[in-house]
C-alpha cells in the first residue's frame, strides 16, 4: 500500500494553491478536457480510444504512488504516469507548476503538470488527461472553459465486477476507495459543468465525448440518464460501505 510521509504538508499546500504566471497563461492557450470517474469506471480505457482520431493529447499526470501492475502489465514511468518522489511533489506544486493536484485515497498524490499543457500545444491537439473531482474544480477556477466529462460504470453490480477484475485488493484499500467514490459522486452531482457520460460500452461512451468536444453536441436525454444513474450508485455505495 502507497503511503504519504509529508501527507499534512501537502494538505497545507492545497488548501491555498495558485498557478504561477507561466502556468496561467499556457492553460489560457490550451483546450482543455477532464475526465473524472469513480475507480474501475473505464476512463483510460475511453482515453486510449479517443487518441486514436488523432486529436487529442494524453497528459500524463504526476503521481508519488508506486508503479503497478495492470491485468499483468506493468505501468510506465511516461506512458500511465510520472512517476515522482513526494520531495519532488512538493517542490513544484510550491512553484505553481500544476493545473492541479490533490491527496487521493490518503495514500498518494496525483496532479496535471503545466509541462505537459505545453505539449499539447506545440503538438496543435486538444490536452486530454484524467482527474479527480478536485482537480476539475480547481480546472474549472482557472480556465472555465474547461470541459469536464464524468464517467460512469453501467450499473452497480457491473462496477463490482469491474473492480475486482482489477486485481487484489485489501479489504481496507477496498473501503477506502468506495469511500471515495462516495465523494465523487456528491460532489460531481452538485455540479452543473459536468457531463455525465455511461460507459456501457468504450466505442459508445467514446463517440459521445468526441461529439461534445470536436462538435459542441449535448445529447440532454443521455446526460439525464446518467445523471439519474450517478445518484443511484451514491445510494448503493453508501449502503455498501455501511456494511463494511
Amino acid at each position: 500500500m502507497n503511503k504519504l510521509a509529508h501527507i499534512a504538508e501537502f494538505r497545507k499546500l492545497l488548501v491555498d494553491y495558485h498557478l504561477s504566471k507561466p502556468a496561467l497563461q499556457a492553460l489560457s492557450q490550451v483546450k482543455l478536457v477532464l475526465l473524472v470517474a469513480p475507480t474501475s469506471s473505464g476512463r483510460n480505457t475511453i482515453i486510449r480510444e479517443l487518441l486514436k482520431t488523432g486529436n487529442y493529447h494524453f497528459v500524463v499526470s504526476d503521481t508519488t504512488r508506486k508503479p503497478r501492475d495492470n491485468e499483468g502489465v506493468p505501468e510506465q514511468n511516461g506512458r500511465e504516469y510520472w512517476f515522482r518522489t513526494e520531495k519532488e511533489m512538493l517542490e513544484d506544486i510550491k512553484q505553481g507548476k500544476f493545473l492541479e493536484a490533490a491527496v487521493i485515497h490518503n495514500q498518494q498524490v496525483s496532479g496535471v503538470s503545466v509541462r505537459e499543457l505545453e505539449k499539447s500545444l506545440d503538438e496543435n491537439r486538444t490536452a486530454i488527461s484524467d482527474t479527480e473531482v478536485a482537480g476539475a474544480d480547481n480546472a474549472i477556477k482557472y480556465k472555465p472553459d474547461t470541459i469536464c466529462v464524468f464517467v460512469l460504470p453501467p450499473s452497480f453490480e457491473e462496477w463490482q465486477k469491474r473492480i475486482k477484475h482489477r486485481g487484489a485488493m485489501t479489504p481496507v484499500e477496498f473501503k477506502r476507495r468506495m469511500q471515495s467514490a462516495i465523494k465523487e459522486f456528491e460532489f460531481a452531482l452538485k455540479r452543473d459543468y459536468y457531463h455525465f457520460v455511461i460507459n456501457d460500452k468504450v466505442i459508445d461512451a467514446s463517440r459521445q465525448i468526441n461529439e461534445i468536444v470536436e462538435l459542441g453536441i449535448r445529447h440532454e436525454d443521455q446526460e439525464k440518464a446518467g445523471r439519474q444513474l450517478a445518484e443511484q450508485l451514491l445510494i448503493a455505495t453508501r449502503q455498501l460501505v455501511e456494511s463494511l
